[in-house]
């Protein structure tokens, strides 16, 4: 796709009588001190015809409106033309669209969700246009729905909610009725949209504050249920002083995010317990089996919004062996989990995070779990004596496999630390 300069483009748009603005989290990340990253434009006053026509080379990709793409200063940027909308249905599909030109710079930024979001800086001097006073609500580390509008395409309830958990903003109390207000739609809404929305959330520093936010919203039961069924899952205070199931969650899948950047990971720290929300009333404040119950949990879970399947592997695997795997006594079962842990989707790494973020420390072998594999991974079958032959052969590598394991912990000094 051919490249042509902003300063080029936005010429030719001026030219032709009409305007042209960078929109949306740009303008929003650059207000917040961060470097910005994709632009995205915005074109008012023009036809399409015409815009076809200064620009041959763009390609369209909206159906319902005119969105282009154009490489613009070696990128290839989103040109949305500016619209309003009018609500006609449910979803997000369900809207009137009108993008004329006599469609403004703030009849488009009404449309949008938040103040913070519905910001545009006018080409070539960057001229701030915030009608709605997006600009104040970053200083204010606030996000604040622009109008009730806020409410038409459901999902902006996870958005405004994702957003805190990103950049540590407080949401309003008026964008908290509004986000209530979009309850029945949300449940309703493609789960691929949720998804996207979790799976941005727990890449942010602190992804307890998106499911903080969808509970006081009350979204939870609508969008996560799993979770909600966490709330006020009762816990041996001795063990949990923190407070509750949920409480106990989101204080672990933050500890995880302080540790790692992965969001297999953070996901697997968000499910572990998940099988507390299943726990009888007479059995609290324990909660026996609830591992077995909260793979089950998974599963239904996945059934209802397919989850990326490495997510889902590594999470029934850290509630199978969540409360074990610190525990172990026998070598013989040490040697187990640690090849299951090899065997498995999740590093070394990601389920050290996961146990010492729910357990507050390490066992020797999970410290040491790599020096320990690398070692007992040595054992071949090609090296088996002659003369062994089948269950024999397994029989040889797993009895190698342990005399391995005991010689790093003699030779390293772990026999210290055994149990």
């Amino acid at each position: 796709m051919m490249n042509i300069t902003e300063q080029c483009f936005t010429e030719k748009l001026n030219q032709a009588g009409a305007r042209a603005y960078i929109v949306g989290g740009w303008v929003r990340d650059r207000l917040r001190g961060m470097t910005p990253h994709d632009k995205d434009y915005m074109v008012a006053g023009i036809t399409e015809r015409t815009f076809m026509e200064l620009f041959p080379q763009a390609q369209k990709v909206g159906r319902s409106f005119p969105v282009f793409l154009l490489t613009v200063d070696d990128r290839k940027c989103e040109i949305a033309f500016a619209r309003k909308e009018q609500k006609t249905g449910e979803g997000y599909r369900g809207f009137a669209i009108v993008y004329d030109p006599q469609v403004t710079v703030e009849d488009d930024l009404y449309r949008r969700d938040t103040a913070m979001n519905s910001m545009a800086m006018e080409l070539p001097g960057l001229q701030l246009h915030d009608p709605y006073g997006g600009a104040e609500d970053v200083r204010q580390h606030r996000i604040r729905a622009v109008s009730a509008h806020f409410c038409e395409d459901p999902v902006r309830a996870l958005r405004a909610a994702r957003q805190a958990a990103e950049f540590g903003f407080t949401i309003t109390e008026e964008t908290y009725r509004y986000m209530k207000a979009c309850r029945e739609e949300l449940a309703a809404e493609p789960a691929e949209r949720l998804l996207n929305e979790l799976r941005r959330a727990l890449a942010a520093a602190r992804p307890s504050l998106f499911f903080r936010a969808l509970a006081r919203a009350e979204l939870l039961t609508a969008t996560f249920p799993e979770l909600a069924a966490l709330i006020g899952k009762t816990q041996p205070a001795a063990f949990h002083p923190e407070g509750d199931a949920f409480e106990h969650t989101m204080l672990v899948v933050d500890t995880v995010a302080k540790e790692t950047d992965s969001i297999r990971a953070r996901f697997c720290a968000l499910v572990h317990d998940l099988g507390k929300g299943t726990t009888p009333r007479s059995m609290e404040p324990h909660h026996y089996g609830h591992e077995q119950r909260g793979q089950e949990v998974l599963h239904q879970w996945n059934a209802r919004m397919t989850l990326p399947r490495d997510w889902l592997q590594g999470g029934l695997f850290v509630i199978r062996e969540h409360m074990r795997a610190p525990r172990l006594g026998k070598e013989s079962k040490i040697v187990d989990l640690l090849l299951s842990l090899d065997h498995s989707v999740l590093t070394v790494s990601e389920f050290q995070a996961v146990i010492r973020a729910d357990h507050h420390s390490l066992p020797y072998y999970l410290e040491y779990a790599e020096v320990f594999l690398a070692a007992m991974k040595q054992i071949n079958g090609r090296d088996c004596p002659p003369g062994l032959i089948g269950k024999q052969i397994g029989e040889w590598i797993r009895n190698q496999q342990l005399v391995s394991y005991r010689i790093v912990l003699v030779e390293s000094g772990f026999s210290d630390k055994s149990c």
